[in-house]
């Protein structure tokens, strides 16, 4: 319990003090946005890296090169645990928004650094909001931000390596070109919810695959992204289960 009370103070005090950074913030963002999207993912960046240090968790990353870093990216990724979203997030080479429940909307703080960092909310009830949401994503990759989607569409709480794939994600690549870089992670879940309330040490393994680009396919391998993608991903997440 030591630890989750550890990251639980943090957490708090991080989110009290840095409301005077998010005004600085937000007045460097009327002069020059691309600062303020720099200056946002390093604050961010180094309160994540606190958060999984006082966790307690080791990260082993295979594949990395695999990121193209001059040009925004869609990552698709499993997911089985929060700390996917901080783990993944301190390694993004360029500002990246990640798809996010709408109730995140309502938790103060928090919710106005997921703005300053281009998250987009989806409301999953709504079927108008998730079609927007596709939308609001193509804008993001088009103006140079990455998009990060876990299209499980929900933590993977089953014995099953990974859920089905929801196919509205893909059409981000779809409309902008921009490469999809599968994104495998194992171990995840060890941290915290397959032993809630308690955070433990724990290794995990990400993998970056190498990146897609839908601009190249011809319309069959188009209709077969969804099970290609999965398939890649499972195929990563099954091979590191020994390296945990």
């Amino acid at each position: 319990m030591i630890r989750v009370t550890l990251v639980a103070i943090f957490v708090g005090i991080f989110l009290i003090v840095s409301l005077p950074i998010q005004f600085v913030e937000f007045l460097i963002g009327k002069f020059n946005p691309g600062v303020k999207d720099r200056s946002s993912l390093a604050i961010v960046n180094w309160a994540f890296r606190v958060v999984l240090f006082l966790s307690g968790v080791s990260v082993t990353v295979l594949g990395e090169e695999n990121v193209p870093k001059d040009e925004a990216v869609l990552y698709i990724g499993n997911h089985r645990s929060y700390f996917d979203i901080i783990m993944t997030y301190v390694r993004v080479p360029r500002p990246t928004g990640y798809m996010a429940k709408v109730g995140m909307l309502h938790v103060p703080s928090l919710s106005t650094w997921m703005k300053y960092l281009h998250c987009i909310f989806l409301d999953r009830s709504d079927i108008k909001s998730g079609l927007q949401s596709i939308l609001d994503a193509v804008e993001q990759v088009r103006s140079g931000v990455s998009i990060c989607i876990f299209p499980e569409g929900t933590r993977n709480r089953t014995s099953e390596p990974l859920l089905d794939f929801h196919d509205g994600c893909f059409k981000i690549a779809e409309k902008t070109g921009c490469p999809i870089v599968p994104m495998s992670i194992n171990n995840a879940a060890e941290i915290w919810e397959n032993h809630l309330p308690k955070i433990k040490k724990t290794h995990v393994v990400i993998e970056y695959a190498k990146p897609i680009y839908v601009k190249n396919m011809d319309k069959e391998q188009r209709r077969s992204l969804n099970s290609m993608v999965k398939g890649i991903i499972e195929t990563n997440y099954l091979k590191n289960q020994e390296l945990v």
